[in-house]
């Protein structure tokens, strides 16, 4: 038995353990409650691309006669944690544990800006770049890009480029429908999520597996998902809840017509 075995026998090993046992806690609890570079979210909320926001329609066209929808295209939201908020360990346990939230580096949720005020100017600008290419790429997709129609949309409470594709699909809505006189929704409760370029072109936005829960949540029976985030859209998907994955405008809307018709549309 070396020295310091016999040292730490009897009374004063007890002792000692105990010693270390209450330093560890001690630490444990610090790091419980201490602040870490992470961010937690959840469904956000979802709104009408067809409906209204705060009173005001959320697609206002002049120019042109348009439709009077009756289903809906739901554009899907997180919310998370703001970026000076304090999350510990304990949060980022839970929402690893949870299904219906998760836990992000700070900076993936938060890439540009260092306060606040910062982001939401920077996710005030994504969404009006978003909204003009929602229009243009619309517009263009109609043959109708050269008329003298004027679009605004208006969706104050919400930020970022991920609307882009639900923008899109609206103004179709309303000006063509599904081109046969009916609705391009099929009078059904669509969502889904997607930027999309002025060649209608549709990109991933992040945040997906919790996009289809708050979709779920509010109706729909349809998400459509920008084909690289087929795999995580598929992940903890909600029962009911059936995935159409679209790499450009012009396909997302024949897919809705096809579906519209009854027709077999492909799945993730």
């Amino acid at each position: 038995m070396s020295a310091l075995t016999k040292q730490l026998t009897g009374p004063r090993r007890t002792w000692a353990l105990a010693v270390c046992g209450a330093v560890f806690a001690a630490l444990l609890a610090v790091a419980a409650f201490a602040p870490l570079p992470f961010a937690v979210a959840y469904p956000g909320p979802t709104a009408d691309v067809l409906g209204e926001s705060e009173g005001e329609p959320v697609i206002t066209v002049t120019g042109a006669p348009v439709r009077e929808p009756e289903g809906e295209l739901r554009m899907t939201t997180i919310t998370a944690t703001a970026p000076d908020a304090s999350v510990t360990l304990t949060d980022v346990l839970g929402g690893y544990l949870a299904s219906d939230r998760a836990v992000l580096p700070t900076e993936a949720v938060y890439p540009v800006g260092d306060s606040v005020t910062e982001i939401q100017e920077h996710n005030r600008a994504q969404m009006t770049e978003s909204q003009h290419s929602a229009v243009a790429a619309a517009l263009a997709h109609l043959g109708r890009e050269g008329e003298d129609i004027d679009i605004e949309l208006r969706l104050d409470s919400v930020g970022g480029p991920s609307a882009g594709l639900l923008f899109s699909l609206g103004i179709i809505d309303l000006l063509e429908g599904d081109g046969r006189g009916g609705d391009l929704t099929g009078g059904a409760v669509i969502s889904g999520t997607g930027t999309i370029d002025a060649d209608g072109t549709v990109g991933p936005v992040g945040g997906v597996p919790l996009k289809t829960q708050a979709a779920k949540r509010d109706g729909a029976t349809v998400f459509l998902v920008p084909r690289d985030e087929c795999d995580a859209a598929s992940a903890n998907l909600p029962d009911g809840l059936r995935l159409i994955p679209v790499t450009t405008l012009s396909g997302a809307v024949e897919d809705l017509r096809t579906l519209a018709s009854g027709g077999s549309v492909p799945g993730c």
